[in-house]
């Protein structure tokens, strides 16, 4: 395929792998990513979230397999790549000691804007990022949520066709974390591509369709709504109740539960079976003398969809593992 090739998507994948010696961080990915989509890659800490990114963004070669992003090849066109997308890694990729505005003129450097463009994108993003009053001041200076847009804008400076967010929220105030993906609508709406990777259940949601990767492998792959309907075979028992931190151990240890864990004031039970687990508990509850407001079945979360299909995943290997032993 060509660099710029007219596509329905931004991205593609087949395959695609990336070994460290024996260990494997990326398992024969294969996932499309439509234009113009927010995309979201979801998994715990050392999925491989991250890995896959880099080699998206031209700066790990992949061990095996092939894809292509806005049009050019991963493993042939990676310089063409990086010309082509903006990356904003959750460490913001800002020079702390330069000003505001020699950040933005650093960027504006690296991506060879020309003269009357880069004036006018270099105040877009001073206005985008509320930092009028502060261009001058020293990035150190600034809070995570100003650091945040700022290095938004300067991955997006030379306005390209998709976007990879690598944990763009990481540790940031809830407030900045809901003005940030106002900006990621309104540049979806603008048909620019997002690719974000996250562990916030809550960010998952507004993500137009996502992939759940797990020990480097894809598990899941959905819109929230198909995830949450469709993936999770087991059923949820929603729990309103006293003390709810202390009952988590007697739950589980109830026939067909699976797992129970905090949700709000109350629990979210995991369950084979809601019709029978419901009587179990509220007979346990009953003997432990603990007050029970609501227990009944609800609709899954997108939380219970990702602990569910992890542990399903832990449970067809450990007998895996015990075998090679």
């Amino acid at each position: 395929m060509t660099g710029g090739a007219n596509s329905d998507n931004a991205v593609t994948l087949r395959n695609l792998e990336k070994r460290f010696g024996d260990f494997i961080a990326v398992n024969r990915i294969t996932l499309e990513v439509r234009t113009g989509e927010i995309f979201g890659f979801l998994g715990p800490n050392g999925a491989g979230k991250s890995t896959t990114i880099r080699m998206l963004c031209g700066i790990l070669r992949p061990s095996a397999g092939n894809g292509t992003v806005a049009g050019f090849d991963i493993l042939r066109e990676a310089e063409e790549i990086k010309k082509n997308i903006g990356y904003m890694s959750q460490k913001f990729s800002l020079y702390e000691d330069l000003t505001v505005e020699e950040n933005i003129d650093f960027y504006a450097g690296i991506y060879k804007i020309p003269g009357e463009r880069r004036r006018r994108r270099k105040e877009w993003v001073i206005e985008m990022a509320g930092l009028t009053d502060h261009r001058r001041a020293r990035t150190a200076t600034l809070s995570g949520g100003w650091k945040q847009r700022l290095a938004l804008g300067c991955a997006i400076l030379h306005e390209p066709p998709i976007i990879f967010l690598d944990e763009p929220t990481s540790g940031v105030d809830p407030i900045s974390r809901r003005n940030f993906w106002d900006l990621i609508y309104q540049l979806a709406g603008q048909g620019v591509t997002i690719f974000v990777t996250t562990h916030y259940m809550d960010e998952a949601e507004y993500c137009d369709r996502l992939a759940l990767i797990y020990r480097g492998e894809l598990i899941a792959l959905g819109t929230p709504g198909e995830l949450k309907t469709e993936q999770m075979r087991e059923e949820i028992v929603e729990i309103a109740c006293a003390r709810p931190q202390e009952l988590i151990a007697p739950i589980e240890k109830v026939s067909g539960v699976r797992h129970a864990a905090l949700y709000g004031r109350g629990l979210h039970v995991v369950t084979e079976n809601a019709a029978a687990t419901i009587p179990a508990i509220e007979a346990l509850l009953s003997e432990r003398n603990v007050g029970v407001e609501r227990i009944d079945k609800t609709a899954p979360s997108l939380e219970d969809v990702f602990v569910s299909l992890i542990e399903a995943r832990d449970r067809q290997e450990a007998p895996q593992q015990e075998f090679a032993k």
